[in-house]
């Protein structure tokens, strides 16, 4: 990955010099501009990533600059640089689009950090409109069809959730789409590039439910003649789907909370704690608050 190129717009030539040596020590590319004008030509050739702009500079001053900046490359990062910076300037430059406001002279470490944290800010608005456009495109592509207001308010909830690490629970009438639901929160997710692992809980006897959610050892009971990954494991760095959650035992519901508590289980007969990182997808055609009230699904799980 080549390195994030860092615009330097300062008209003190000494400005200029030091920062550009203490972020190209850490690996950056950097770009000198003068004055602002100069930092709109290095704008509009592209390829920058941040911007550190003094606020006072002859001609186009910093908020001019951040302005034009925002309208050139609408996901550059922008740091604001002042000599004699106030709460008034600091709050007009993030009003504005800044991510950040630093008052000169400050130590290389702080530069460093402020820095770093543009840069990881505009990665992760980067990933999301990625993330934003696969679930556009799965909409167009016709995975998901539906042009009624329910529908568009719950893919504009499965947008704004995707993103996210969340626990999603997803209620609705058998064949309604809640496993393509589940797809699509998938596939617009940083995990996308993972497992998707569906389970039906209602498709099989709790006997055998458990030792395929969780796996089990050689010998844990009749017939395990080998050890056998769960669909936890299966599904490490992805999305585990439980269709028909409501259909859990109360044992299971137990092993499940911890999953989702602690990140870990171990697998029948065995004694090895095993650490997972799964998104769980959680759907059912019941009404699951009406199960809490009968004790017959755990309420902390709800």
């Amino acid at each position: 990955m080549a390195e994030p190129t860092i615009l330097v717009a300062d008209d003190e030539a000494g400005v200029r010099e030091s920062v550009g040596r203490a972020l190209q020590r850490e690996g950056f590319r950097v770009v000198p501009a003068e004055d602002g004008q100069a930092a709109l030509d290095a704008l509009r050739r592209g390829g920058v990533d941040l911007l550190l702009a003094d606020l006072r500079m002859p001609g186009l001053d910093g908020l001019e600059l951040l302005r034009a900046a925002k309208l050139i490359t609408p996901e550059v990062e922008v740091i604001v640089l002042s000599g004699h910076g106030t709460v008034e300037e600091a709050v007009a430059a993030m009003k504005e689009g800044a991510h950040d406001f630093l008052t000169k002279p400050f130590e290389r470490a702080q530069l460093v950090r402020a820095v770093r944290r543009a840069l990881a800010h505009r990665a992760l608005v980067l990933e999301n409109r990625g993330l934003q456009r696969r679930l556009d495109e799965l909409v167009g592509a016709g995975e998901i069809i539906g042009e009624s207001p329910a529908i568009q308010q719950v893919l504009g909830l499965v947008r704004r959730v995707a993103p996210t690490s969340a626990t999603v629970l997803i209620q609705g009438e058998s064949g309604t789409g809640k496993e393509l639901l589940a797809r699509a929160l998938h596939e617009g997710s940083p995990r996308r590039g993972r497992p998707f692992i569906p389970v039906n809980c209602a498709a099989l006897p709790e006997t055998l439910l458990e030792s395929e959610l969780f796996g089990y050892e050689r010998g844990a009971f009749t017939g395990a003649q080998a050890r056998k990954e769960g669909r936890f494991e299966l599904a490490d760095g992805g999305t585990l789907l439980l269709d028909e959650v409501g259909d859990l035992s109360a044992a299971t519901q137990a092993k499940l909370l911890r999953v989702l508590q602690e990140g870990e289980f171990e697998r029948l007969g065995g004694t090895r704690t095993l650490k997972v990182d799964v998104r769980l997808v959680a759907a059912t055609n019941a009404d699951l608050a009406t199960l809490v009230r009968k004790k017959r699904f755990r309420e902390d799980l709800f």
